[in-house]
């Protein structure tokens, strides 16, 4: 919570999140006290650090008010002395979610996505959502499949939103041939219906396990030519979320935000969750 109206969609859009999977919302901010001189000292008067303080409760307080006005939730408070990121990936470890804005008041109007955002999103330890100011309430969900195991989590993770929210859910693989924006893609022969076919093989058999468990989620598949930020951006118009693993098959292993989710982040116009495999189930 920082006061922005980007931090207050966020936090009407947790509320109701909050409610589908009866748990409780915590609303939370973090300031740094002011630095002066070289080197820096903190600037730490009592009377300093009480202004932070009472200014961090307002903020907190009126988005707890935003909250119980779209959703009967249980909502706790925290202010705290810290910087944001650390203080809300700290929060993550036993979370079941974090929600964000796309942008506080330090950003600029011209950014899709804040720097804590980004930060959060890369190195929190649960699901990540970031919310933009306007947000679709119907519409699929969308959930991006590339057989990587976060994939695998964000598939788990679509057909739970999909079935609380009484959703289609919409499937989506993506490939390309790097043969096909070269200058020697003559040379080579594609069977791109071959290839549809195969990929429509792999598709079907991420889902086969979900679609069992969540029988009352329709799902559409969707096998795109394209590359795969371009394809879920264009698959999630006017969809109510979009969900991807933090990385996928194409990234690093010591990546903690692949560039497919990390476009993503900059450019989806609904609710982006960024789904991280971790160990064990939290409340």
């Amino acid at each position: 919570m920082d006061g922005s109206a980007s931090a207050l969609a966020a936090t009407r859009w947790a509320a109701e999140q909050a409610a589908r999977h009866r748990a409780p919302l915590r609303l939370v901010h973090a300031y740094q006290l002011p630095v002066s001189g070289y080197p820096e000292v903190v600037v730490a008067a009592r009377e300093v650090q009480r202004a932070f303080e009472e200014q961090g409760g307002q903020w907190v307080e009126q988005a707890a008010a935003a909250a119980r006005a779209v959703a009967d939730v249980p909502v706790e408070t925290s202010v705290a002395v810290g910087h944001p990121v650390a203080a809300l990936v700290s929060a993550s470890r036993g979370a079941r979610l974090v929600v964000l804005g796309s942008r506080g008041h330090t950003g600029l109007s011209s950014l899709l996505v804040g720097s804590v955002a980004v930060a959060v999103t890369a190195h929190g330890e649960c699901p990540v959502v970031v919310v933009r100011d306007e947000s679709p309430a119907d519409g699929p969900v969308v959930v991006g499949v590339d057989g990587s195991p976060t994939s695998e989590d964000a598939v788990a993770f679509a057909f739970e939103e999909a079935s609380l929210r009484g959703a289609p859910l919409t499937a989506v693989i993506a490939w390309t041939d790097f043969l096909v924006d070269s200058a020697y893609h003559s040379r080579f022969t594609v069977d791109w219906s071959q290839v549809e076919q195969e990929e429509l093989r792999v598709l079907a058999e991420r889902l086969a396990g979900w679609q069992e468990k969540y029988p009352d989620v329709p799902v559409n598949r969707l096998v795109l030519h394209e590359r795969p930020a371009k394809a879920l951006l264009g698959a999630a118009e006017g969809a109510q979320l979009l969900v991807v693993g933090s990385h996928g098959l194409g990234g690093f292993a010591g990546m903690l935000l692949g560039s497919t989710s990390r476009s993503l982040l900059h450019h989806a116009r609904c609710p982006l969750a960024v789904v991280r495999p971790r160990e064990g189930k939290k409340s």
